[in-house]
């Protein structure tokens, strides 16, 4: 008679099985690919209690379990103000799946809840600082996000639409306020839609973001809600009906930039002279606080 797996391993097994084409292997495309991992290195994964850093954290242990080249996992989580009931959900989640979570608290909800302009942003930032000084803390080089494929390119389009900058979320970035330390995204290459379906097949329930301005989103009908980034999947989807490939487009060109086209770059230092120019063709001065 076989022994009856537990939820981990069921988890675990699905990971390396089922969706080894979709999650499995373009996580190790993308360790490979960018050269996220070296041997020796001491890496604070960082778990939100969502979808996405939890499938992060569980792909990382299956690595460290069968890599050759040796390296070390801190499982940080950061209470940022959390409500009790969802603390407790992402412990029983991390309980759930054995993964071996250190917690620490900081106040970054009861400052951004209080500020009007930019407060994800604001919220982004604070958590990241605080998660690199813990990690340094705890001798850690880097810390691992759970930035997807979909990020990468919801952000080249925020960047295009809302920024007026040509930009994109790169798959490691060393810190410039923390020296030494280095910020990578295993997760580079996985669509969202397969952590979605790892999740449900697992029949798995993790936390959204659990603050206020995502509170549109989570009553909303089709989960969608009003925010910029959300705004971004919408057109996605649209764009996605007659041209089935606009993502994988969007992903080649973040990577083939080809720069000597770009009038930035003969012209650069002239932002304030641009946006005169926009806003005599009738521009509404938006550019303006993205000026140089």
């Amino acid at each position: 008679m076989s022994k009856e797996l537990t939820p981990c391993q069921i988890a675990e097994r699905s990971l390396i099985k089922k969706y080894r084409k979709t999650l499995w292997n373009p996580f190790i495309a993308a360790v490979k690919r960018y050269e996220l991992i070296a041997p020796g290195d001491k890496i604070a994964v960082c778990i939100s209690g969502g979808k996405d850093s939890m499938v992060l954290a569980k792909l990382m242990q299956e690595l460290q379990r069968h890599t050759e080249q040796p390296f070390g996992l801190v499982f940080l989580v950061m209470d940022p103000g959390y409500a009790p009931a969802n603390r407790q959900l992402i412990e029983d989640n991390a309980r759930l799946l054995e993964i071996p979570i250190t917690v620490f608290e900081s106040d970054i909800f009861e400052v951004t809840t209080v500020v009007d302009r930019n407060p994800c942003y604001l919220c982004a930032k604070m958590r990241r600082g605080h998660l690199y000084a813990k990690a340094r803390e705890l001798g850690c080089n880097k810390i691992a996000l759970g930035h997807h494929f979909s990020d990468v390119i919801e952000t080249t389009l925020l960047g295009l639409f809302y920024g007026a900058q040509m930009q994109s979320m790169p798959p490691k970035l060393h810190s410039k306020n923390f020296p030494g330390m280095e910020l990578i995204r295993p997760l580079y290459c996985v669509h969202e839609d397969h952590i979605i379906a790892w999740k449900d097949y697992n029949h798995l329930r993790f936390l959204q973001c659990a603050c206020r301005f995502t509170e549109a989103r989570d009553s909303s009908g089709d989960g969608i809600g009003e925010s910029k980034r959300q705004e971004m999947k919408v057109l996605l989807r649209e764009l996605k009906k007659t041209n089935p490939n606009v993502e994988k487009s969007i992903f080649a060109a973040v990577h083939d930039a080809q720069i000597d086209t770009l009038a930035g770059i003969k012209f650069r230092g002239r932002r304030y002279a641009f946006t005169e120019y926009y806003d005599a063709l009738g521009g509404d001065g938006a550019l303006e606080s993205f000026s140089d």
